[in-house]
Formats: C-alpha cells, sequence, structure tokens
C-alpha cells in the first residue's frame, strides 16, 4: 500500500454507481496495475459530524461481537474491519472463487476532492443529498471489475462482454414463533413484496415490482425465468446490465425506472454483439442465458443458507440485541411484556453468548440479504477449448458462452442499526396492512391478504 493516488490520478477512474456506503469509480487509464479494477470509496453522510464520520474503528460492542475473527478487531479504521469482514466473514460462507475482499491503496485529500467535483453532476440527487465522499479516508479498496474480463497480463480483450448485475433480496419467508400475530403476513409474503408498498406510498418508486425472490431462490427454472423476467420488466435498482463495464440498461441508483429510448437502443446493440440470434431474439436468449448461468453457478444455494442465520427474524433479534449492548430492551417495555416471564422471556434469559451469535448471525444474514450478484458472459471462441472459465451452452442457438459469477456489495452492517432494522421491518408491515386494508374496502372485501396491488397503486399514482 505504498503508492498514494494524487489529484491528477482522478482523472483515470469514471464514476460508475454507489449505494448507501461506496462510491463505485471503474479504471479508465492504461496501467496494467489498475486495468480490470474498481475503486470503492467510502461516503459520509452529509448530516453527521465529523466525529462520526465512520471513520473511528469498531465500538466497544462490535469489537467483542467479531472478536472471533482474527485481527478485525483490531482495525485501526472501520474501512480496514471491513475489508477484513468480507475476507474473515463472507468468503469462508459464500466461497472464496466468488468473493474478492480486495486490496487497500492509500490516496490524498486532494485525490478524494478531485473525485467528488468530478463524479458529482453524475451522481443521482438523492445520493447527493444524502452523503458525500469521506474526506477523512486515507485508503480506499480496490477490488476486480467483475464486469468484464481481463487477461492474466493485466491487458483488456478485445473481447465483448455481457453483465447483469442483480440484487437477489431475501429468499424465504421467516417462520420465527417472535413474529407478533399482527405481522403475520411477514410468513407470507416476501419483505421485498411488502417493501414495494412502502416505497410506492413514500413516492421512492412509481410503480410496483412483479418480482418474486422466492421464485428466484425456488431452483426450478420456470421460477428462475419468471423472476429474471420480472426485474427485465421493471428493474429499479436490482438489475442492471453491463457491456464492457458501461452501463446499457437498468439505473444508475433505481431511477430510470421506464427505460428510455437511447438506453433501450444501447441494451438492443449491446446484446447483439454478444449473442448471435435473429432480429427481434436477442431479449429473449439473454434472459435465457441469465436463467442457465444462475441455475448452473450455485450461487443461490450458498446465498440462502446465508440469508437462514436470521433464525428468529428481527422480531426475536432484537431482544437479543438490547441485552447484549446492557441498555433496556425498548421493545419489551413498548409491549408492556415483562423481560423475564413474558413473551420472549425464552432471548432474555439465555446466555450472553448465545444472544451475541443471534445478533451476529443477524447481521450476516443481512449482507446476504442486501448483496448483488454479478454475472459476466462473453462468447466462447472454438480455439479457447482450455478457457479457465465455467461455460454455458444455449442450446437453441448452439452458442457456448464462458461466465463468471460473484458477489459484491458485502458490507459489513453497524451494530448500531439493528434498532434501525426493526422500526424499518415494523414500518413495512404496517404500511402493507394498510395498503390491504384499503385494497379490500375500495374493492367491497373482494380481495385477500394476497391480493392485488392494483388499486393501491391507483391511490397513490
Amino acid at each position: 500500500m505504498a503508492e498514494v493516488l494524487q489529484a491528477k490520478d482522478a482523472d483515470e477512474w469514471a464514476y460508475r454507481g454507489e449505494g448507501a456506503v461506496n462510491l463505485v469509480l471503474s479504471y479508465c487509464g492504461s496501467s496494467p496495475k489498475f486495468v480490470g479494477k474498481v475503486l470503492r470509496i467510502q461516503k459520509v453522510s452529509n448530516k453527521v459530524s465529523k466525529y462520526e464520520n465512520g471513520h473511528s474503528a469498531l465500538t466497544k460492542d462490535e469489537r467483542f461481537l467479531w472478536g472471533q475473527f482474527e485481527g478485525l478487531v483490531a482495525a485501526r479504521t472501520r474501512e480496514i474491519a471491513e475489508q477484513l469482514y468480507v475476507q474473515k466473514v463472507m468468503c469462508p460462507l459464500l466461497g472464496s472463487e466468488h468473493v474478492d475482499a480486495g486490496i487497500r491503496i492509500l490516496v490524498s485529500r486532494e485525490f478524494l476532492k478531485a473525485v467528488e467535483n468530478k463524479v458529482l453532476l453524475q451522481r443521482p440527487t438523492l445520493r447527493v443529498d444524502a452523503a458525500k465522499v469521506n474526506p477523512l479516508c486515507d485508503s480506499v479498496l480496490v477490488i476486480a471489475d467483475h464486469s468484464i474480463f481481463p487477461s492474466v497480463r493485466g491487458i483488456l480483450k478485445e473481447d465483448f462482454c455481457l453483465s447483469v448485475e442483480i440484487k437477489p433480496k431475501g429468499g424465504f419467508l421467516p417462520t420465527s414463533d417472535f413474529i407478533d400475530e399482527e405481522n403475520a403476513v411477514k410468513k407470507r409474503i416476501t419483505r421485498f413484496k411488502m417493501h414495494q408498498a412502502l416505497k410506492l406510498h413514500d413516492g421512492v418508486i412509481s410503480q410496483i415490482s412483479k418480482y418474486d425472490p422466492l421464485d428466484l431462490f425456488s431452483g426450478s427454472k420456470d421460477g428462475v425465468q419468471n423472476a429474471i423476467k420480472c426485474l427485465f420488466l421493471t428493474p429499479q435498482n436490482n438489475f442492471r446490465v453491463f457491456l464492457n463495464g458501461s452501463l446499457i440498461f437498468g439505473g444508475m441508483d433505481g431511477a430510470a425506472e421506464c427505460v428510455s429510448y437511447t438506453v433501450d437502443q444501447a441494451f438492443q446493440d449491446g446484446i447483439k454483439r454478444v449473442i448471435v440470434a435473429k432480429d427481434g431474439m436477442h431479449s429473449k436468449y439473454f434472459l435465457e442465458l441469465v436463467t442457465e448461468t444462475v441455475m448452473k453457478s450455485g450461487l443461490l444455494n450458498q446465498l440462502l443458507e446465508v440469508q437462514k442465520l436470521d433464525s428468529i427474524d428481527i422480531e426475536g433479534a432484537i431482544h437479543a440485541y438490547y441485552d447484549f449492548v446492557s441498555l433496556p430492551c425498548m421493545v419489551c417495555r413498548k409491549k408492556g411484556e415483562n423481560k423475564l416471564s413474558g413473551r420472549y422471556s425464552s432471548i432474555h434469559s439465555m446466555s450472553k453468548d448465545a444472544k451475541l451469535k443471534l445478533v451476529r448471525n443477524y447481521l450476516i444474514s443481512a449482507t446476504g440479504k442486501d448483496l448483488s450478484m454479478m454475472i459476466s458472459f462473453r462468447p466462447r471462441k472454438s480455439k479457447d477449448v482450455e478457457s479457465p472459465h465455467r461455460s454455458v451452452l444455449l442450446k437453441e442457438i448452439n452458442q457456448t458462452f464462458d461466465y463468471k459469477a460473484s458477489f459484491i456489495d458485502l458490507d459489513m452492517k453497524p451494530l448500531k442499526k439493528m434498532e434501525y432494522y426493526y422500526e424499518l421491518d415494523q414500518q413495512i408491515v404496517s404500511c402493507y396492512v394498510q395498503m390491504v386494508k384499503d385494497d379490500e374496502a375500495i374493492q367491497n372485501g373482494a380481495v385477500g391478504i394476497d391480493g392485488s396491488l392494483n388499486s393501491y397503486i391507483a391511490k397513490w399514482k
């Protein structure tokens, strides 16, 4: 980590996108050291003080929570701790062949300022209003650009590479006995579907997605195919397509819900460079290619096991959290429950180690529910019989593709977010239940709890 990126180096990095925590830049220069790489630069909320800018290391409780993972708790900054979290916690769970923990390189404050100014006009307004590049960072994370196929020497091949980024979201329904009866809908309706109602209500989206994570995780080709089709029809920020690392379909931040002609044309032109088919059939075979590869890769089986580490739902885990951090249980207090004799007494009477495990597993599961999969394809040439990459065959067009599949955005969740997760969960369920009641009232009781969202959509548009 000897090299330090300076202000002039910002010219060689281009805006790729961002999440709530990090800004992502792709390399557009010629240095073999960085070809095929992306930078992840930590952001900081515009609303917090300098002391809270995320530069400090783990809290005392977090050090105890992650204490069994060598090196993680000794990290001098949170950014280093988060990299070690990916390396020590997520890699063993998801497979090191699918996860790149990356390396950290030093940066100057001038570099960070130059990046901030360069990408400002490219960032979605909501993201700009919420956060900025953290000026206190002294290093950034360099990881592989999973949307391209670099050669061994670090020089990009001239082949066209098509990549799809998918946010799978939670792939199972909770069965926890700690879920309140008034929230029993959680056991029948996916969190993703319920959250769509809240996002529509709040104006975050303008159209409800038909995507159902249960289809994607179903293990059946029909289910996976339907999930991919629904993601394609309403991508929001859950489905994006790249050609040689450049976005050709989907929004930078979920804002592009109705794909414009320009982007649509770019997508059509892009997939024609990779998929050999008759005119009008490229999109069909692209979706089939994604479906076949998702099935063959086995990524979702590993991911589902990680997500299921959340064994008692947030409505149970929140009680373990309050005891773990030695605070009064605000949920029990609000519900008028006695910690030691009430409904949640079995959790409150657990050993501290058992509570630690529940909380830790919940936070690991939260990473699994919030990550993305990146699957990249390129046509396999007949002479590439010794390609190191796995392949998938589309029988209908007799075309074989190299592919690689990876997990990205494996952010460590702060322990203090447990309360936020609980409050958001209650808000999501409440909004969805109210939406169904409104829908039933409008349709004179003709629609049940699993029914149509049409009237609700009409109401809020």
